[in-house]
């Protein structure tokens, strides 16, 4: 392991910024003049510039004015500041809408939408395609050469999906690619002749409606596929300009974590840098569900960001390993959350570094100076309406501006990680769609993988969060949490992985389907069977007030004793090779296996049959680590609610101490110093860290 060079060797820094809209300033240019003062003195090296300024580059089709932009991006460059800049496709002018009404968006139901919002466009439609082509080729003519322009940030956000008949046309054009012009394989993939749904020509096939088809779920797979197909078709054909004219400027484009409308996998091969936008609810008192992860019901900090780190390791596994950016936070709290939550002095800091440790190379936010007026004017900034650095979040800002310049030695390092978690999206969607062994979308598998991620986290153990598509060769532990599709070749993958000495965790729920929603005949867990050495008879769904628990047997290799609650899911297995660790304890599946271990070749392979309590995770996870010998960012003792994180260039460790707390917290460094670099101090023995505090130290 090595470092990776610099998202762009002008700027070998980590990067500190906001998303910056001069447009809405034109007529104060006293305001965009204060705009550069306040960037130098908050530490700011690079802003994000554009994203929503189509009308203002081009008021009216064919018209263009760049003499604002011009001045914005000489002003920066003067002042030493760098530029990520978008292609402004998220948000169209009127004017398209009106001339082109045929890239408005067409919902599930079969409306077409009304100009406004964003992503209300269509990705198939020519018109879209052609301006969009035109803006970005502009663009990239006039500002390629440019000393200020660092990046290009690709529209923002993608998502969502249209029905229009351009897209019908477009999805059965995929459809006969994917099948080879075959409507007999397809509707032996979709299992058509259900319900007598059998296709005979394929201009009878329609994506998936409230008002139509909705339960056939190969073809809402296969939607969702496409969905994602074709978004990458219009990334690419708003690339072409740019890597065209600019074949040296790095390009992304801003994700969403955990964003379940689109594969994020599928887009790596096209970006030259993962990005993502980050808000979690802070603080949030049980009311995390509503803001992207599971609900905590005391509402602890470092839970919330435990999944954070979740989503922070995805957006570094997808370039296996390469660091991301962190390219949207808020410094003080998000407009749209449930509650709007100001974050206690310290956590912008916290949360900031938190995605540092795990392998963002960039702090920036939204946005640099809240608008005035519209859906996001109380939303967070920089810079507050009273308009001054005489606040408590521009302090803050500014003091992590501060610390980022002492940490140059980070650029490009990478988390070095033994250990691997599978989260896959077509996963989500299929287990999403399944009408059992609960209704629809309520079998929590985001949720369930966090709370697998969680007792690692932790820890202080390393994790990457990878697809079944990944290489598990480097793991030593390799965690499968409710693995129902199993696409082709990845059993066979799994299998080689566990015989030549890896370790693998799978649990119930897991080889029900194949890659096309098909269940596997023969009995579950499907191609995993021989490898888990269990067959998996029947799934028991619990209601809310039902538990089981689960008993330890006497002598297990696990050290573990006593009983453990169970809830949602018990299945009824049967050890076939495996031996049996634990047994259920009640109903009619008493003393039957609920979980299993399974030699495999030089590996091992468990088997975890029922939806667990935390506190078992807890025990199962330290126990297993421990017997693996997984290496710790910190060998020392970490209090609850602090965190210890590791980045490494594959000679030195730089290691990031975390507290999530509102109380102090001591840990116990041992007899090594270690050299604090925010501070410069040496550190050795029990040291404190504050409310909300962060050191990193090597």
């Amino acid at each position: 392991m090595s470092k990776y060079p610099p998202i762009n060797p002008k700027l070998p820094h980590l990067i500190h910024g906001a998303d910056y809209n001069p447009d809405q300033w034109l007529d104060r240019p006293d305001i965009l003049i204060e705009d550069l003062r306040l960037m130098k003195q908050a530490g700011c090296n690079a802003m994000s510039l554009g994203i929503f300024s189509w009308v203002t580059l081009e008021p009216r089709e064919g018209e263009f004015d760049f003499s604002w932009l011009d001045r914005i991006m000489d002003g920066l460059a003067e002042s030493g500041i760098f530029v990520i800049l978008a292609t402004p496709t998220a948000a169209k002018p009127a004017w398209l809408a009106q001339k082109y009404p045929e890239v408005l968006r067409v919902t599930a139901d079969r409306r077409r939408k009304l100009q406004g919002l964003r992503h209300n466009h269509c990705y198939t439609a020519p018109a879209y395609r052609e301006r969009a082509g035109i803006i970005n080729t502009k663009l990239a003519g006039r500002y390629g050469n440019h000393p200020a322009l660092l990046m290009w940030h690709i529209s923002n956000e993608y998502g969502g999906e249209c029905h229009c008949q351009l897209c019908q046309e477009a999805f059965r054009t995929w459809l006969r690619r994917k099948y080879d012009d075959s409507l007999d394989r397809l509707n032996q993939a979709w299992w058509t002749v259900f319900w007598s749904h059998t296709y005979t020509q394929w201009e009878q096939i329609e994506s998936p409606s409230p008002i139509g088809e909705s339960l056939l779920h190969g073809l809402t797979i296969d939607w969702k596929r496409f969905v994602t197909d074709q978004t990458i078709d219009f990334l690419r054909a708003e690339l072409a300009p740019l890597r065209e004219i600019t074949p040296n400027v790095p390009v992304t484009t801003n994700f969403m974590g955990t964003y379940p409308g689109l594969n994020y996998w599928k887009f790596v091969d096209e970006l030259d840098v993962i990005s993502w936008d980050s808000y979690p609810c802070w603080h949030s008192k049980g009311e995390t569900k509503d803001c992207g992860h599971p609900a905590d019901e005391q509402g602890r900090d470092w839970r919330v960001a435990a999944d954070t780190a979740f989503s922070h390791s995805i957006m570094r596994c997808l370039k296996g390993g390469r660091p991301f950016m962190l390219m949207e936070s808020t410094p003080s709290v998000s407009n749209w959350h449930p509650v709007q939550k100001l974050k206690r002095p310290g956590m912008n800091r916290l949360s900031s570094f938190l995605a540092v440790a795990h392998g963002s190379d960039t702090v920036q936010y939204f946005q640099w100076r809240k608008s005035r007026g519209s859906s996001e004017k109380l939303h967070g900034a920089v810079v507050d309406h009273t308009g001054s650095e005489n606040t408590r979040i521009f302090r803050e800002v500014a003091r992590i501006g501060s610390d980022l310049k002492k940490l140059d030695a980070l650029v490009g390092t990478t988390v070095p990680a033994e250990t691997a978690i599978v989260y896959d999206w077509e996963n989500r969607w299929a287990i999403d769609e399944a009408m059992g062994p609960v209704y629809r979308r309520n079998k929590k598998y985001e949720q369930t993988c966090k709370n697998h991620h969680y007792p690692l986290w932790a820890l202080g153990i390393p994790v990457d969060v990878i697809s079944m598509d990944c290489d598990f060769s480097s793991y030593k532990l390799v965690i499968a949490p409710m693995l129902y599709m199993v696409r082709e070749g990845v059993a066979e993958r799994l299998e080689t992985f566990v015989e030549q000495g890896g370790t693998l965790v799978c649990t119930y729920w897991s080889g029900i389907v194949d890659q096309n929603d098909l269940c596997f005949l023969g009995g579950f867990p499907g191609p995993l069977r021989m490898l888990l050495g269990i067959w998996a008879e029947e799934i028991d769904a619990l209601y809310p007030q039902e538990h089981n628990a689960l008993i330890m047997e006497p002598v297990n290799e696990l050290g573990l004793t006593g009983e453990y609650e169970l809830r949602d899911f018990c299945e009824i297995l049967h050890a076939e090779t495996a031996m049996v660790l634990a047994r259920y304890r009640g109903d009619f599946y008493r003393s039957k296996p609920v979980l299993t271990v399974n030699g495999f070749g030089k590996g091992r392979a468990y088997y975890l049959a029922a939806r667990v309590e935390e506190r078992f995770l807890q025990d199962f996870y330290a126990s297993l680590t421990g017997a693996l010998s997984l290496k710790r960012a910190l060998a020392a003792d970490l209090p609850e609610g602090a965190s210890a994180q590791v980045r490494s260039d594959g000679s030195k460790d730089y290691i990031f101490l975390l507290n999530f707390t509102q109380a102090p917290q001591t840990i116990d460094l041992g007899e090594r110093i270690f050299n604090e670099m925010l501070t410069g101090k040496e550190l050795t023995g029990r040291i404190d860290l504050e409310p909300f505090d962060v050191k990193v130290i090597t």
